[in-house]
């Protein structure tokens, strides 16, 4: 696909629904002129419904409907559980659910390449040595469509350093050795060195397989960067820019202006740092990790991570992970890397063994965890500290809280209300 740039930004403040609409109009002119007629819209799953991307994809879905011969909408959900009807409802409003596909990064993937051991070593400076295979979604490669629009939110990433781009395709879409491999090459590299960059050996990774194997595709990247505090009552972010291209260059313009905007600096590290996470959008560890993962950086040594999470009820999204991580628990990297040397069930899961390491404290802070679905067994069984949550909850008055630094009956707190939207990091 020939190379096509749009940026929208608004320096001064976030865009408006008429700079919004402007970009989108840009695009329909771009669809229009080349005569695409079949297209797929690959947008976030649920989970990243704070993004506003379900009410752009929505936009544009409308606009598009009357002038296409087809859309199919693909949500990029990697190893998340599929969304259903609701789901599908609560973020993309009206488009109809049965326009959507399902993503089972199992089941219904296709071998479209191979990364070669010479570069799964290069990439890993010699820690991994295996070819990987990769699988997508079958849906891409099946040449029903014209032009594929990849809808994300670029934001600093525990595993590529910054989320979208090519991960929305290699790893939202993507099948189980590619998340794998990808996942463990990144834990490998280690979190605190590559959070809130361009460039990691994740990215090197992800940009190997864009142009060895993506580059044939019709795809045009749609990249948000959005505002690091959410709306209290929709639980969205303002949208600061959004950057669609065909290429790197607008990904790297993105990555810019998330670097400025959701990257918080903080003056001291806090001793307690408490965390909340909506119920409605976090029900496993696995996603609800953010919580460690955005503010690992930000901990104090010796402190404390309180995590308030009513929704969470499992560990894993997939059966198989979910028991994986009850079987080992968050220890951190030096004992997961032990267990990986004696257990082929880990062995055949790196992204899990990934998740044990990111999951973890590295034994810096406590963990403390409020899930009144979870047992207090369940909870320090994977090596977090337990809290009741009716408790909790009366301790922390969370209307009260506001982000930042707070004081409750004299202890001074820091409040994060979403920890999946920004990377907390002392100066």
């Amino acid at each position: 696909m020939n190379n096509l740039e749009i940026n929208s930004v608004n320096k001064n403040s976030y865009l408006n629904n008429k700079e919004i609409e402007n970009h989108l109009t840009k695009i329909i002119k771009i669809i229009t002129k080349n005569k695409f007629k079949k297209l797929l819209l690959i947008p976030p799953d649920y989970t990243r419904k704070s993004s506003s991307l379900g009410l752009i994809t929505e936009k544009l879905y409308f606009k598009l409907k009357d002038r296409v011969e087809n859309i199919d909408i693909l949500p990029a959900s990697g190893t998340h559980d599929p969304m259903d009807k609701q789901a599908i409802k609560s973020m993309f409003g009206k488009i109809p659910p049965e326009d959507f596909l399902e993503h089972n990064w199992r089941h219904d993937t296709i071998k479209v390449g191979e990364i070669p051991s010479k570069k799964m070593k290069e990439f890993s400076q010699n820690q991994l040595s295996d070819a990987v295979p990769l699988e997508i979604n079958k849906n891409i490669f099946s040449e029903k469509y014209d032009l594929i629009i990849s809808l994300g939110q670029v934001i600093p990433h525990e595993v590529v350093g910054m989320a979208n781009y090519t991960k929305n395709i290699v790893v939202g879409c993507g099948g189980s050795q590619i998340i794998n491999k990808s996942h463990f090459l990144g834990a490998l590299a280690g979190m605190e060195n590559i959070m809130g960059k361009d460039h990691s050996p994740v990215r090197k990774l992800y940009d190997y397989c864009q142009k060895e194997f993506l580059d044939q595709l019709p795809i045009l990247y749609l990249m948000s960067v959005n505002s690091s505090i959410s709306d209290k009552k929709t639980g969205l972010t303002k949208i600061k820019g959004i950057f669609t291209g065909s290429d790197r260059d607008s990904f790297e313009k993105a990555v810019a202006a998330s670097q400025k905007e959701n990257i918080i600096k903080i003056r001291k590290q806090p001793k307690k740092i408490v965390v909340f996470l909506k119920e409605d959008k976090f029900k496993s560890t696995w996603i609800g990790a953010k919580a460690i993962y955005r503010t690992r950086m930000a901990v104090a040594d010796g402190g404390e991570l309180v995590i308030i999470a009513p929704g969470i009820h499992k560990f894993g999204e997939d059966r198989e992970i979910d028991q994986l991580i009850r079987k080992y628990g968050y220890v951190g990297t030096e004992r997961v890397l032990n267990y990986l040397k004696e257990n082929n069930d880990l062995k055949n899961n790196l992204s899990a063994a990934a998740h044990l390491i990111h999951g973890s404290s590295e034994g810096r802070f406590k963990i403390s965890l409020a899930a009144p679905k979870l047992s207090r067994d369940e909870i320090e069984t994977v090596n977090f500290n337990y809290l009741d949550y009716d408790e909790t909850i009366n301790k922390y008055n969370l209307e009260q809280l506001k982000n930042g630094f707070n004081q409750i009956n004299g202890e001074e707190i820091f409040y994060i209300d979403n920890p999946a939207i920004g990377l907390w990091k002392k100066i």
